[in-house]
């Protein structure tokens, strides 16, 4: 697990350390039940006091995201949400297994030919359905998803999932750590596609650090986006007072935006900035999860 820490930075080092693990986890880059270097092994690593480690991890543990097992360490907590992938068996294997399963569980064979035809049944679908309770996020999203795909998607909230012909030609999709809301406010026979969000390295990847002078601004409409931004690139060492935030949704947002060495925006912001403006896109959902939803598009979209 690579980290970026600043201990120069006004953001504290264990907002740094909670947000990197958090970002970390949600992108995929730590896995379910994956183990976490030790307090004392993160603090000598990064010549941070101990006790920073131990905060983060007690926040982490909190918010629900790592599990402490007495003698183990700590580990990246699993999620109900996440999907096995069994892509490498053939397909006569993962019927038969399938049954065998609900076989197992106690349903009859009539019971499983007839959920069988019940999924078999559905309409093909037209367009992907984002659950995502945050409004300005869901914007993102689905402006993603259409630059990605080329396929309409359409943003709803977890309460309206309940509206009647919703779901009729949609593919529900959620981001990872939205997946368990999402699926509760779903019919429970529904499939989800859960989205994973790019992690620090994918975003920063053949990113240059900036010159000592440069002036850098970040603008969107998604808060946890400026806040995202602005912590990750102060711990990348970048000189706070070289920063400027633009909430979108203020008045004179895009004020002094061309005299700016590079100005960090989302998807759905970059065609809302002034001309002239040296842009970097900086996107939500991960490349392998993009890929993960383009074929599924060539799988049952066509």
């Amino acid at each position: 697990m690579r980290l970026w820490l600043s201990k120069s930075s006004e953001v504290p080092l264990r907002v740094q350390l909670e947000a990197q693990i958090i970002l970390g986890i949600l992108s995929n880059d730590l896995k379910a039940d994956q183990r976490l270097p030790s307090t004392r092994e993160l603090a000598r690593r990064y010549k941070i006091h101990s006790n920073t480690v131990s905060a983060a991890y007690r926040q982490l543990a909190t918010k629900g995201w790592v599990d402490f097992r007495k003698g183990s360490g700590v580990f990246v907590r699993g999620r109900a949400s996440e999907r096995s992938h069994e892509g490498d068996r053939p397909l006569d294997r993962l019927i038969s297994f399938f049954l065998n399963i609900g076989l197992d569980k106690g349903h009859s064979l009539r019971e499983i030919q007839l959920r069988l035809r019940h999924w078999l049944s559905l309409p093909q679908p037209d367009h992907f359905l984002v659950v995502e309770p945050d409004p300005e996020l869901r914007r993102i999203v689905v402006n993603e998803i259409e630059e990605a795909t080329g396929v309409r998607a359409v943003g709803v909230e977890p309460a309206d999932c309940n509206k009647p012909d919703l779901l009729t030609t949609a593919a529900p999709v959620a981001m990872f750590g939205q997946a368990e809301v999402a699926r509760s406010s779903l019919p429970r026979d529904t499939y989800l596609i859960t989205l994973r969000s790019r992690s620090v390295p994918e975003s920063l990847r053949g990113e240059k650090v900036p010159a000592a002078d440069a002036l850098i601004a970040v603008v969107s409409c998604w808060p946890a986006f400026l806040l995202w931004s602005r912590t990750m690139l102060i711990a990348a060492g970048l000189d706070p007072n070289a920063l400027s935030v633009r909430d979108a949704r203020e008045k004179g947002w895009e004020k002094g935006l061309r005299s700016m060495t590079v100005v960090i925006t989302d998807s759905l912001m970059a065609s809302q900035l002034p001309e002239g403006c040296a842009t970097r896109v900086f996107r939500v959902v991960s490349d392998s999860s993009v890929t993960e939803l383009r074929a599924y598009v060539e799988e049952f979209f066509k």
